[in-house]
């Protein structure tokens, strides 16, 4: 082949790769976030933030314990809220309902949420003292800036990552996403700020979330702040329910243990007869 032909076919390449690029650019929050219609839409709060409508699925409990809860890319709280009222029934819990989701006003970013989150969390603090503060994949990016910028008494992640970014890099190597990504969620340079004691529930084999963005994670904790729990036969879409690991945790039975100066609190892989999910 004649170095004008290669020349061409270099071009042509570049240019498709360039099209790829421009399309995943403008197209990235429909690919992160995947809105869902709220089941149940009964015993919803309403947040006036930035001037949208963002609601809230919402199960009232007097007392000072609440949990604020931040959901997976594709999930619908209204149904999660169910599981959480069966496991905690002496909890107030607070779902947030993302933009776009549920019925909530507007569109979601990382901006959104964030401002959401602390909408949020500023409505329950006014009611509850004791706030445990969860999320599940995408949720542990408003969670863990809340826990980082706000009083909470604990931090529960299950099935997160460190940051979209190092995801998103894992993922697709072959795309320039340190260029093109605009919501990152770095989960992982939030976390030396959180001083809430945190449980990390990290499912070993998980196929949308290698574990290693959950050990990433763990390891960005200040010392003694986090327990990783690693659970071999857990899914990332399982229900809350059906997980020993994840409702030991939502339950506060696993707590942090003491480490070493320099390193975070040990992880373990739970086993039989454990928490096993």
């Amino acid at each position: 082949m004649s170095v004008g032909r290669w020349l061409g076919l270099a071009g042509w390449l570049a240019l498709g790769y360039g099209g790829v690029c421009l399309l995943v650019f403008l197209t990235q929050r429909s690919l992160i976030y995947l809105p869902q219609p709220a089941a149940d839409p009964s015993g919803q709060l309403v947040l006036q933030v930035e001037g949208k409508r963002v609601l809230v699925a919402h199960r009232p409990h007097a007392g000072s314990r609440a949990l604020i809860y931040f959901g997976g890319n594709a999930e619908d709280v209204s149904r999660t809220r169910a599981e959480l009222a069966a496991l905690l029934p002496d909890t107030a819990l607070y779902l947030l309902h993302y933009r776009g989701y549920g019925g909530s006003e507007g569109s979601p970013s990382e901006a959104a949420l964030r401002a959401d989150a602390q909408a949020l969390h500023a409505h329950v603090a006014k009611r509850h003292d004791a706030i445990t503060v969860v999320g599940r994949s995408l949720g542990t990016g408003p969670a863990v800036h809340l826990a980082a910028t706000r009083s909470v008494q604990r931090l529960v992640l299950l099935v997160p990552f460190d940051s979209l970014l190092a995801v998103a890099r894992g993922a697709m190597p072959w795309l320039a996403v340190d260029l093109l990504l605009h919501d990152r969620w770095d989960a992982a340079a939030e976390a030396p700020r959180v001083r809430a004691p945190t449980t990390i529930v990290a499912a070993v084999f998980d196929q949308v979330v290698p574990s290693r963005h959950a050990e990433a994670l763990h390891r960005a904790f200040p010392p003694g702040v986090a327990e990783l729990v690693l659970v071999p036969d857990l899914d990332h879409n399982t229900p809350v329910l059906s997980s020993a690991a994840f409702r030991a945790a939502l339950q506060g039975q696993i707590e942090p243990r003491s480490a070493e100066p320099g390193r975070g609190a040990a992880s373990f892989v739970a086993e039989a007869g454990g928490l096993i999910a």
